[in-house]
């Protein structure tokens, strides 16, 4: 088969690979429906994180399910499936306690390499969730999206607290942070502002549910936030960056007692333990347990309710996924989505 390797910064190639095999008697073998670009492999591709070696690369996947393990209970050939970035059994007690991400037994599926023609899920009773049916290709998008960019949004959400009538405030306006505005308008926030500069950004945030686009930084942006909340604060900030810029704010503009959803992965964030005991405010975050949402995510793309692909606004053949890489490190994309 093919498939993307990340041979240094900068450079990405689309070039042979071996053909995934069961490894493992709990493995399935999946042919890859659609794959794409994350804002987070952006930090290996421009140098942030140290490459030592060519890679595969990618950890987003959906497609169907061709061989499996003898172990494996759940998951048959033919079904259309869809996966989290980690592979969890999902019976350890970090999973049972709906932190897959935290699996005892976990493996990551960038080491993997999902950017590909076909992949391996390790783990895939615990890993693999399959839709009703087959979907159509007009709904790949949406059930790709729910592989990582949903399901992070919608965990940041969660985790800040956003309740019904309850006032939200986004940081970032990439596809997690789009996917964000999405969840909390679905999880009931009355009031829900993005902070945006770009002009696309702000209409699909728009779209998906933002009462208010700001687009000052820093500490102008949230004095921008206590003018729009009448000097409290907003009741949830989900923080999807991961820059010390963005956590900053996130903290500083949420109310006492609010809460912050951090599922930007921390790039140079220092934290102040005594401005953060004062704040009075509660932080939770880190990889989202995809895996706990995918059936409930799956049922609202399923009928309709959400269409959480419209992130994708770049879609390319497989074979050009360095210019997938490229557009989205220039701003010229917000998600790239790749078709084998």
């Amino acid at each position: 088969m093919r498939g993307a390797i990340l041979h240094a910064p900068g450079d990405v190639r689309f070039e042979e690979r071996d053909d995934p095999t069961i490894v493992e008697p709990t493995d399935a073998i999946i042919r890859m429906s659609a794959t794409c670009v994350c804002g987070s492999d952006l930090w290996d591709y421009r140098g942030i994180n140290k490459v030592r070696e060519a890679a595969p690369t990618g950890h987003e996947y959906c497609g169907i399910v061709e061989e499996v393990g003898s172990d494996v209970r759940t998951i048959k050939p033919g079904q259309f499936v869809i996966g989290s970035f980690f592979a969890s059994d999902g019976t350890c007690p970090h999973c049972r306690a709906g932190y897959q991400t935290a699996c005892a037994n976990r493996v990551p599926m960038a080491v993997l390499g999902a950017q590909a023609e076909a992949l391996r899920v390790p783990l895939a009773d615990g890993t693999l969730v399959a839709t009703p049916e087959v979907p159509d290709e007009a709904m790949l998008p949406h059930l790709l999206a729910a592989s990582d960019v949903l399901g992070t949004g919608w965990f940041a959400a969660v985790a800040a607290g956003v309740l019904p009538g309850s006032t939200v405030a986004v940081v970032g306006d990439g596809a997690v942070g789009l996917l964000g505005v999405l969840a909390a308008k679905e999880l009931g926030a009355e009031r829900v502002i993005a902070m945006s500069r770009h002009e696309p950004r702000q209409k699909l945030a728009t779209e998906f549910g933002a009462t208010h686009i700001v687009t000052e930084r820093g500490d102008d942006g949230v004095a921008r936030i206590e003018d729009l909340t009448d000097g409290i604060g907003a009741d949830a900030v989900l923080e999807c960056v991961g820059t010390d810029e963005a956590m900053a704010q996130a903290i500083k503009s949420v109310r006492p007692g609010g809460g912050v959803g951090f599922v930007g992965v921390p790039h140079g964030v220092n934290l102040d333990a005594r401005q953060m005991f004062y704040s009075i405010v509660r932080l939770q975050g880190g990889p989202a347990p995809v895996r706990r949402f995918l059936p409930e995510l799956i049922d609202l793309i399923w009928t309709g309710r959400i269409e959480p692909g419209k992130v994708f606004d770049l879609e390319l053949p497989l074979s050009e996924v360095a210019e997938g890489y490229a557009a989205m490190d220039e701003r010229r994309a917000i998600k790239a989505f790749l078709r084998p």
